[in-house]
């Protein structure tokens, strides 16, 4: 990545306040305990902190927009919170539940990390810490670089693994109960993910998230898995079209 490629939160900051919140754990966030399993990293625990956030900002009702990790506190977000958030957009993901009870070989073999992750520390700590820019990746662009000076921190990478294994553990406990009550995305839903990446491989985003929630829309977008980095215009024009409506 260059450091010319274009950004969308600049251009949505042209007509709205764009709050850019790390998730706990990640980045220069502060780094909890996991606490009992992993509840410290609970994606409940994650959506309370961006409303939290929002509210210190001045902001008790609010669009929200999450990308991969982010898009599964937005998933939470909307299920804990539904009079705070007015509309959502998840990019390039299904639900953490549907996809932990539908692995295939194929998923496993795209999905890898999420079994490593989950793993009792230390191991997979020990693993990334003692090569990360094997695992992170190597290169020159400001995304790469942000990416190695926050996983230099040992701290975060504990975060991220903790993350993970709240996603296998009280993550799937907090989804099965609203699975049971029946409870759905009530406010409208945008579903973005890419076509060269492995959700729309692997998944039929639109029918699961329909499953999931009242009023949905979405594309498949000529991107990977970084659809805001691969296809910044294409994302902001999908995103302003669902915003305004």
């Amino acid at each position: 990545m260059s450091r010319s490629r274009p950004w969308i939160a600049p251009d949505l900051a042209k007509e709205y306040t764009v709050i850019a919140a790390d998730l706990r754990g990640y980045g220069d966030s502060s780094k909890p305990d996991g606490g009992p399993s992993h509840i410290n990293y609970s994606k409940r625990a994650m959506a309370l902190d961006q409303i939290e956030v929002m509210k210190h900002f001045g902001f008790d009702r609010f669009l929200v927009v999450g990308h991969d990790r982010g898009a599964r506190v937005t998933h939470r977000l909307t299920l804990d919170h539904p009079k705070a958030v007015t509309k959502a957009a998840v990019l390039d993901i299904v639900p953490t539940h549907y996809l932990y009870n539908h692995v295939t070989r194929e998923v496993a073999t795209a999905y890898y990390h999420w079994f490593f992750l989950i793993r009792p520390a230390p191991f997979p700590e020990t693993m990334i810490n003692n090569s990360l820019e094997t695992y992170i990746g190597r290169g020159t662009g400001l995304v790469e670089t942000e990416f190695l000076h926050a996983f230099r921190n040992p701290a975060t990478v504990h975060a991220m693994c903790e993350d993970y294994r709240a996603g296998a553990s009280i993550d799937l406990e907090h989804d099965e109960a609203d699975l049971k009550a029946g409870r759905k995305i009530a406010c409208p839903l945008l579903v973005l993910w890419g076509a060269k990446g492995n959700v729309g491989r692997l998944f039929d985003p639109m029918g699961i998230w329909r499953e999931r929630a009242s009023d949905v829309r979405g594309r498949a977008m000529p991107s990977g898995h970084n659809i805001q980095l691969d296809a910044p215009a294409e994302t902001v024009a999908e995103l302003r079209a669902f915003l305004r409506g």
